[in-house]
């Protein structure tokens, strides 16, 4: 599967990864930030943005979909930072192809099988028939009613935008995803592990990274190192983005 992606700077190579229902939008200035000592990529995962939709979609689909990109675009290695699904990714891809990362940047994710959390979400975004709607306002009133979070209804309306034909649409494939929902919330099972400079970064306020998951962590990544940022929650690099640079920038000139 090719797909949609932006590229700023030289050097040393860097993809970033999005998260569930998220774009390589997300990452545009951190990515930029970055691009001062790397060659950064920031990738549309599949169903996601501007890249194909397909109804498979899964972590090894995902996994595969970054060996491709790798290959098409002749980077024999790089550095890699996945938040969230992306950062589950970027986990998979260790597992099946460790030779292809330098160092590993993990935001707000674990190793682990994660219950149900975005059901709310799923059925409000569900719930609207876009093929009625005309007004990005009135979208935002029929989300409040389930999602009451300005930050969350926030991130999910960058997702909205017209079609061809000037429509509203979905650039994420929400059919396919809710389809396969439980496969993003999956854990994997292997006896690989990626013994490589990894580093995990947690947002206090989440519970993503839970202090009893350090033992998953470190069972598949040996080396990893955790830092966190207080005062934020699962969304990290957009609530205080400079110190996650900080972080990520010293990491890998380590």
């Amino acid at each position: 599967m090719t797909l949609n992606y932006k590229t700023f700077g030289q050097g040393q190579p860097l993809i970033i990864l999005h998260g569930l229902l998220g774009s390589l939008d997300n990452w545009q200035t951190i990515g930029k930030q970055l691009s001062e000592n790397y060659s950064v990529f920031i990738i549309d995962q599949r169903n996601h943005g501007k890249s194909p939709h397909s109804a498979d979609f899964n972590y090894d689909l995902l996994a595969e979909d970054l060996n491709e990109f790798m290959d098409e675009h002749f980077i024999s290695s790089a550095h890699i930072l996945g938040h969230s699904m992306g950062g589950k990714t970027a986990m998979y891809f260790a597992m099946k192809y460790p030779d292809k990362i330098d160092k590993l940047i993990i935001a707000d994710i674990a190793p682990v099988q994660y219950e149900e959390g975005h059901n709310d979400i799923f059925e409000a975004l569900r719930s609207i028939d876009l093929s009625q709607e005309d007004n990005r306002n009135d979208i935002d009133e029929k989300l409040k009613l389930k999602i009451p979070n300005f930050g969350v209804r926030q991130f999910l309306m960058k997702g909205l935008t017209r079609n061809e034909d000037l429509e509203l649409a979905w650039k994420f494939n929400l059919k396919a995803i809710w389809a396969n929902y439980l496969e993003i919330l999956k854990t994997f099972e292997t006896d690989a592990f990626f013994d490589k400079e990894t580093l995990f970064i947690k947002g206090e306020k989440s519970d993503y990274i839970l202090d009893e998951y350090k033992t998953d962590i470190l069972k598949y990544f040996p080396k990893a190192k955790f830092v966190t940022i207080n005062g934020v929650g699962h969304w990290l690099h957009a609530e205080k983005p400079e110190e996650f640079f900080n972080i990520t920038n010293a990491f890998l000139a380590s």
